[in-house]
């Protein structure tokens, strides 16, 4: 890699970095049975998940044609995170070709940020346990600043505590939030076509949808002529 047009990379997590639905449905598995209802698949939770663990409880709830009240979804929240924060890393791991593709851009001096809608501090246990947290110049969780995604505050925070500049800047993620939040704040956005979406990464609006983590480098090397192919 030589090109310096990005020198600021921002990433989602889940679904882009790191395939937690396994983990993140055993914590929500936890919830629904607490209500006795029946438990969601991986391949469920792949398509719930992307604007935070309370959202996802709350859509999940409402395939069961059920509404929590805010004191009820304040308490499924709690036994969420504390599931889930006891068996973060549990059966959760990096997608293909992910530390690689870090190592290459941490030699190359690109700033690295994880702008994620999970908590500041899972977020940093969970990169930490699975081994890719000292890549990241900033991790900015759901709570790390007032507004998150889809809000543009939380792309412009991640840039910020990373030490880049917006015109540098690009958004890996694979979901809506996240082309919404890129758009919002005026930074181009790639989609990986493997992430959590209940609509077709095709459909999301991203500038380009990639299939394989490991052709990221050429991607931002050769852009904006990646995008003609």
């Amino acid at each position: 890699m030589t090109s310096r047009r990005f020198s600021c990379v921002l990433f989602d997590l889940d679904g882009t970095l790191v395939d937690t639905a396994p983990d993140l449905t055993g914590a929500l598995n936890h919830v629904l049975a607490q209500y006795q209802l029946a438990p969601f698949s991986v391949e469920k939770v792949r398509n719930t998940v992307g604007f935070g663990a309370r959202i996802t409880i709350e859509r999940s709830m409402s395939h069961y044609n059920k509404t929590l009240s805010e004191e009820a979804l304040d308490i499924a929240h709690a036994q969420f995170l504390a599931h889930y924060s006891e068996n973060i890393c549990k059966n959760s791991q990096l997608f293909p070709g992910v530390k690689d593709v870090l190592e290459m851009f941490k030699a190359n001096d690109i700033r690295m940020s994880v702008c994620t809608n999970k908590t500041e501090h899972l977020s940093i246990d969970l990169l930490d346990q699975i081994g890719i947290a000292d890549y990241f110049a900033s991790i900015c969780g759901s709570d790390t600043v007032p507004n998150k995604k889809p809000h543009p505050d939380h792309v412009f925070s991640a840039i910020n505590r990373a030490g880049g500049k917006c015109e540098e800047a690009i958004l890996i993620g694979d979901s809506q939030a996240d082309v919404q939040s890129a758009r919002a704040a005026g930074i181009p956005v790639i989609v990986m076509s493997y992430g959590y979406t209940a609509v077709p990464s095709a459909e999301l609006g991203a500038d380009l949808v990639l299939d394989s983590f490991l052709d990221l480098p050429k991607t931002l090397e050769t852009w904006p002529k990646a995008l003609e192919n």
